[in-house]
């Protein structure tokens, strides 16, 4: 059984994984706003922005050596969130094509033909999402032998934000290929990362009403070991969560 010190850790970690989901994309567009003669679709995706300010190395990264370093579950739950994390780095490691910079020009950490980078840019991208979509509908949603109406509540909220990423990520497919304005990938992209974000949020407890109440979360997982949850919001002692 877990301490309520490495509870706490587990709960932070979750909920540093959500806010810098969420704060991802208003820390792009602020910190490449401010940069003076900006090229015209400079704020068309969250990736662009790369180009003209570090906000997206600087927030991207460590979310995704937060996700590598979080021990979940099982195997499965690692794996998710460690080739999420991978996912994550390859979207920073090969940045994405942009009109002003010419075909064939080198960019990001190896250096590879933009033409080339976009192409593994937008894999990882899409891997990324999908990744987290799984783990939000899979692992999230998992119970204990006792299934409490906040964790009821919680479950539908995961599955709304899982199934929400996997419908927004086929949109955006679907209309790049219709050839839609290009500002149309900075909204969808905004959607995804807060259904992302408010997912590992709802995960960390971060929202006190939602959270299992002390008598309530008495079960143990499926795997017969009890998952321990003590937020900001409960007593000092040691809690069972039913996650």
């Amino acid at each position: 059984m877990l301490s309520t010190k490495e509870v706490r850790m587990y709960l932070r970690i979750r909920n540093l994984c959500g806010l810098l989901g969420i704060i991802l994309p208003w820390i792009a567009l602020f910190s490449a706003g401010i940069v003076l003669n900006k090229p015209e679709g400079w704020w068309w995706s969250i990736s662009a922005t790369y180009y003209q300010s570090p906000a997206l190395v600087g927030v991207l990264v460590p979310a995704c050596i937060v996700m590598m370093s979080y021990i979940g579950y099982d195997w499965k739950d690692n794996l998710i969130t460690t080739l999420t994390g991978i996912f994550g780095l390859g979207i920073v490691l090969f940045p994405c094509k942009v009109d002003w910079i010419a075909d064939g020009s080198a960019v990001g950490f190896f250096q590879l033909p933009i033409e080339v980078s976009q192409i593994i840019h937008t894999a990882c991208a899409l891997l990324f999402f999908l990744c987290s979509a799984i783990n939000t509908l899979c692992q999230f949603t998992r119970h204990g032998n006792t299934m409490t109406d906040r964790k009821k509540v919680r479950n539908l909220i995961y599955r709304i934000c899982g199934w929400g990423m996997i419908g927004f990520e086929a949109l955006l497919v679907a209309l790049v290929l219709l050839g839609a304005p290009g500002w149309v990938v900075m909204v969808i992209e905004i959607v995804l990362l807060h259904l992302f974000g408010f997912a590992w949020l709802v995960k960390g407890e971060f929202f006190p009403f939602l959270n299992d109440k002390e008598e309530e979360a008495e079960a143990p997982t499926e795997d017969g070991e009890p998952i321990v949850g003590a937020g900001p919001h409960s007593a000092p002692k040691i809690r069972t969560q039913v996650e």
